[in-house]
């Protein structure tokens, strides 16, 4: 980053570690009444439909063109239909906390990938970052760690394993493309009209025969929350700083989201938050300052 401040970019990087830390639990009370690929196919659908109103208010929609819809094409894959869609499948069977070990294992994906394509510099102060971070996760769920050997667990890690791999990469692929298209919004549109076309058919595959009154308006208030806030405002403010720093400084901000997470259950469900949770938001802090400090 420049020397002057840049508000705007540190307002969406606050916006993607808050948002996304309450996603988790939005997809949880999601699954609870309605099958996994039409959350998501609604949630995706909704939020084309929000950018498409920006985008006609603003007399912007245009095609992109072959190539450029190419570029949105494989983000919208990985990130949105394997990531956000697998991530959805993994949280009606595993717990939210391993759930959370889990997912912030991304940055070390990122970093390793950056690394071996080039797009980020191996520093042994980066993978330090990157480690000490995921250890401050660790030490907040080191109760749950079992649950990962738990064979009722087994899909579940496994669809969320692919998830990670599937953002990590979308991510990377984002960053080394993001210069050739400035228009966020359009960008965004085509992603998400491409992945809710592709889980609407999924979700027809998988559940022909879908029971719509059994959907509670529990869940689908977690639906339209994930499509309004998860979607559209993260992906934005997601897409902003990816232009601006680092693929690894950007993932990184998981580790906030588990901390995000814990404290929202303390302030909403009257959860304790333990002398361990304080010693584990020291490390993710220090981790996320370690690989984003340079020294001016």
């Amino acid at each position: 980053m420049s020397s002057k401040t840049d508000f705007k970019l540190l307002f969406c990087l606050f916006i993607v570690a808050v948002v996304w830390g309450t996603t988790y639990l939005g997809i949880r009370i999601a699954v609870e009444t309605i099958p996994e690929w039409y959350i998501t196919s609604s949630r995706q659908g909704l939020a084309a439909l929000i950018v498409l109103a920006i985008l006609l208010y603003r007399k912007e929609l245009a095609w992109i063109g072959w190539e450029n819809f190419k570029l949105q094409f494989i983000p919208a894959i990985l990130m949105i239909v394997l990531a956000n869609g697998f991530t959805t499948i993994a949280e009606k069977t595993l717990p939210s906390g391993l759930t959370s070990i889990l997912s912030a294992l991304s940055p070390l994906v990122v970093f390793l990938g950056g690394t071996a394509t080039g797009l980020q510099k191996p520093t042994f102060k980066g993978f330090i970052g990157v480690l000490i971070g995921f250890l401050g996760v660790v030490f907040i769920f080191r109760d749950g760690l079992g649950d990962i050997l738990d064979p009722n667990y087994k899909t579940g890690v496994l669809f969320l394993s692919i998830a990670i791999l599937s953002w990590s990469f979308g991510t990377l692929y984002t960053k080394m493309h993001t210069h050739k298209s400035n228009n966020i919004a359009l960008n965004l549109f085509y992603q998400f009209s491409i992945a809710a076309i592709v889980q609407f058919v999924l979700a027809l595959l998988f559940n022909p025969n879908v029971d719509f009154t059994t959907w509670s308006a529990r869940s689908i208030g977690a639906t339209l929350y994930l499509s309004v806030f998860g979607s559209v405002i993260a992906f934005f403010a997601y897409h902003y700083a990816l232009k601006r720093v680092s693929a690894i400084q950007i993932t990184v901000l998981n580790y906030f989201n588990t901390a995000i997470a814990v404290f929202l259950g303390w302030l909403l469900l009257d959860e304790v938050i333990t002398f361990d949770f304080l010693i584990a938001t020291v490390l993710i802090i220090l981790g996320v300052f370690i690989t984003n400090y340079k020294r001016q």
